[in-house]
């Protein structure tokens, strides 16, 4: 199954491979580079059905780093227009990532050592549903006033717009790994007692209002994905049964896709790494709640990632660092499937 196609709403991908959203720190002010460019068009190139861009920020805010992809002004579509275009010219789906940061905003690269940045070294007071750093060593952000919840969706509601001008084709709305629409799900960090806080309901409150205000502004004909933590991986946080319910009713609000990932709200979370580790969450999602998923974590293989599917866990693979180790990879899976994959002409040569 891997090499059928799949159908969602008016897109077809040509297979059922997804380049994960894998954030480069490689901008400045949130506009798009030649690496960009290269990253993500090298994964088109290489066979892949849908290529999304990394977490992009829908405010200068809610970048993790200063370094980070942004799409919160008109300015930054040109550069990221460049990158739909020949993406879109390999016969792949260009689609866009939409983040806010949350807490865990104001960081450094990883390479750089990933601490957080001081105001007086270009970095910023970080925002979350409630005043609690992410970890020991990071900032108190401030809590979010109701007011300020809906400029931030409304900020998702413009973004969208943007993408669409800009030639995306599909939209993930992030809300998993401890950024800031996971942070309002996870009781762990939503110490609110207002609309936005205490029951489930009003927990995910501001993921349903964001998805439902993007679905106004994007076309009924493209698919909307969202992108959760299904569990903390801590007793007492967020979890599968949240997440089921959650799908459902982000289904009602014409959300597509839910793309299973999992934990990034808990600093010291102890999680059971493994292949496949986080697939039968997608399973769950897609049976209980009648949605279409993705599964990713520690998928490497052609054949894990066909079983997979043929078992009925997930739509779609979505797959990070083996992409990063091999853009090519899914060229190399369909010989190794005896399937068939659409090489570019301009290496054909090397197709046996």
């Amino acid at each position: 199954m891997l090499f059928t196609p799949f159908t969602v709403r008016e897109i077809t991908l040509r297979n059922r491979i997804c380049v994960s959203p894998m954030c480069q720190y490689s901008c400045e002010d949130g506009f798009a580079t030649d690496w960009h460019l290269v990253h993500l068009g090298s994964r088109a190139v290489g066979g892949a059905a849908l290529v999304f861009t990394e977490a992009t920020a829908v405010t200068a805010q809610g970048r993790i780093s200063p370094r980070d992809l942004g799409i919160w002004k008109d300015e930054q579509m040109p550069g990221l227009e460049r990158v739909t275009r020949f993406v879109t010219s390999q016969g792949a789906i260009p689609g866009i990532q939409l983040a806010h940061a949350g807490r865990k905003a104001s960081v450094a690269p990883p390479w750089e050592g990933g601490e957080p940045v001081k105001e007086s070294a270009g970095g910023w007071t970080p925002a979350a549903p409630s005043a609690l750093p992410f970890a020991e060593g990071h900032p108190v952000p401030y809590e979010l006033s109701s007011a300020e919840i809906q400029d931030i969706v409304g900020a998702f509601v413009q973004a969208a717009r943007r993408a669409l001008q800009a030639g995306f084709r599909v939209i993930e709305i992030h809300a998993a790994h401890g950024y800031l629409l996971h942070e309002f799900l996870s009781p762990l960090s939503n110490h609110r007692s207002d609309r936005y806080g205490g029951s489930l309901e009003n927990r995910a409150r501001i993921v349903r209002e964001t998805a439902a205000a993007v679905r106004t502004v994007w076309p009924e004909r493209l698919p909307l994905f969202v992108r959760v933590s299904v569990t903390d991986w801590v007793e007492g946080g967020w979890d599968v049964d949240q997440s089921v319910e959650l799908a459902k009713a982000l289904k009602k609000e014409g959300v597509d896709l839910i793309d299973c990932s999992s934990a990034g709200n808990v600093a010291k979370a102890e999680i059971p790494l493994g292949p496949g580790y986080q697939t039968g969450f997608a399973e769950r999602i897609r049976r209980e709640a009648a949605i279409a998923t993705g599964a990713l974590g520690l998928i490497t293989s052609a054949q894990q990632a066909d079983h997979v599917l043929r078992t009925g866990q997930a739509d779609v693979v979505v797959m990070a660092r083996q992409l990063l180790r091999d853009p090519y990879w899914p060229l190399r899976a369909a010989a190794e499937l005896k399937e068939q994959a659409t090489w570019p002409n301009q290496y054909l040569r090397a197709k046996i």
